[in-house]
């Protein structure tokens, strides 16, 4: 096995330190081969669900000490882990590119992105929970609002971004006071394994960071613990609907969701074709299709959707799909990250041949020199969508896009509009009012002018509506759900409230 895993990490220690690990005692076992190259075997995980209450009690001690110190001190811990995490990027990028499936150029760009991300939680995030005072707010009596941290958050990280999308809500947990216990996709255990070490390198006080593997056995168990106030989930509607069926009764926990995405871009009349295309080319196929943000649907004027179709169609065959880490030249595309991915995605395009929708590329098995889940790039064209079948409403997950021919921009907003996801969306024009009437009436909490739907900024809010989340946007918005808010009065002058100003008492 070419990857040695630790266990779970929990009082400032991994429970397997020394990367051998005895399976004869886990409750379950997962065996994770490699998606490009699947002679290979990267690790076997033991799951212990013994470990769930010991992990809840270590964040219980954490957090009392974690949360009395100064944002100061706090700072320092992050930097030094920034200092852990920059020194070890292509260590992380490797095994992000191998257990993932992503071409390596990209897997260093989630690598580079964790280092970064903390610079960017102190400088944006930190402003958003300092104390504010209102002078005189009555009068001799000034107003404050202090922002206090939960206590214990779960954070529960997908397979696609394993280390990148965690490590954004980890630091703004961290930053605001919070102790913090994660769980990886059971499918990119080692990838977040190496993140979870660079916070043990920098010398967090035990109990602060804790890291447990596990399914959703061990989600739904650590969820419904009381001692967890904040629960941070980023993946599939499904899995977010049952952590809210787990935790609606607890009031007091509050529960931010990033869900799917099944993502428009309108291709106005007046677009530039030669700036949109690799635009489009990049949000419909870049990680394999494998992003909530990935563009799904795009509705083409009529005008221009012969030309368009035809020169997009022509790039897309020219896509590289290969390993990951052995391609020369470099792939564009790598695998799918398991079988069960790959099945959906051949299942879904098939929904959309069967609800009316042409097929201009399809999706095909590829040899590729590895045995591996590669997939080509598809695209189909559906001239009259059926707005309320599978292949419009579900997420795919996979390499693949169709296009929609529209004559107005009302009707390209209301089929876009149509899905139940509302994540992200962009309208490709030169025509400032057809941008604005988008941004006004397109439902979805990220709206692009004349850009792709991926590659979001960490410095706005990250987050989408309907079936795309619960209106906790992640990214720099991330730390405004880790605390919460208390009022106080101070009163300047104790001598001014005298009792003869108390009405109603019976004389003395």
């Amino acid at each position: 096995m070419q990857m040695k895993l630790k266990g779970d990490y929990f009082n400032g220690q991994f429970s397997h330190p020394n990367g051998l690990i005895d399976l004869s005692g886990a409750q379950e076992k997962i065996l994770k081969k490699c998606p490009a190259d699947l002679s290979v075997t990267l690790w076997e995980a033991g799951i212990y669900h013994a470990h769930i209450d010991e992990v809840i009690n270590s964040a219980q001690k954490g957090f009392e000490s974690w949360r009395k110190l100064s944002f100061g001190e706090r700072i320092s811990y992050l930097k030094k882990y920034q200092d852990v995490v920059r020194a070890r990027k292509d260590e992380i990028a490797m095994a992000l590119a191998l257990e993932v499936g992503k071409p390596l150029w990209e897997a260093k760009t989630e690598a580079a992105a964790l280092d970064a991300k903390v610079s960017v939680t102190i400088a944006d995030s930190y402003d958003r929970i300092k104390q504010e005072t209102i002078k005189e707010v009555m009068p001799k009596i000034d107003g404050h609002v202090v922002y206090k941290p939960l206590g214990p958050s779960f954070v529960i990280g997908p397979f696609n971004f394993p280390c990148h999308l965690a490590n954004g809500q980890i630091l703004a947990a961290l930053l605001a006071g919070n102790s913090v216990i994660f769980k990886p996709s059971e499918k990119t255990i080692y990838s977040a394994q190496l993140m979870m070490e660079c916070f043990h390198e920098a010398g967090f006080p035990a109990g602060v960071v804790n890291f447990i593997n596990g399914t959703g056995i061990t989600a739904s168990r650590i969820t419904n613990d009381k001692r967890i106030k904040g629960v941070f989930f980023t993946g599939s509607k499904a899995v977010g609907l049952k952590i809210l069926e787990n935790t609606y009764k607890d009031i007091g926990k509050l529960v931010a969701l990033e869900l799917g995405g099944k993502n428009s871009t309108i291709l106005h009349h007046d677009t530039n074709i030669s700036h949109a295309l690799p635009e489009l080319l990049r949000s419909a196929f870049l990680t394999t299709g494998q992003r909530c943000t990935s563009t799904s649907m795009i509705l083409v004027h009529r005008k221009i959707e012969q030309q368009f179709i035809s020169e997009f169609k022509a790039v897309t065959e020219r896509i590289r799909v290969g390993h990951p880490t052995r391609s020369n030249p470099e792939a564009f595309m790598g695998p799918l990250i398991d079988e069960q991915a790959e099945k959906l995605y051949f299942e879904f395009c098939g929904y959309g041949k069967q609800e009316g929708a042409e097929e201009i590329i399809a999706p095909r098995k590829l040899d590729v020199g590895f045995e591996g889940y590669y997939v080509s790039p598809s695209i189909h064209y559906a001239k009259k969508p059926d707005l309320q079948g599978k292949f419009i409403q579900e997420e795919i997950f996979g390499p693949n896009c169709f296009f929609v021919p529209y004559d107005d921009i009302e009707e390209a907003i209301q089929i876009a509009n149509s899905t139940q996801y509302g994540l992200a969306a962009s309208i490709f024009t030169r025509d400032s009012d057809i941008y604005k009437l988008c941004l006004r009436d397109i439902d979805a909490g990220l709206i692009n002018l004349n850009r792709s739907t991926v590659g979001a900024t960490s410095r706005l809010p990250f987050g989408g509506v309907k079936n795309s989340g619960n209106h906790h946007p992640a990214a720099v918005s991330m730390i405004d759900h880790c605390v919460s808010t208390v009022a106080t009065l101070e009163t300047l002058d104790d001598n001014s409230s005298k009792m003869s100003d108390v009405v109603g008492l019976k004389d003395a």
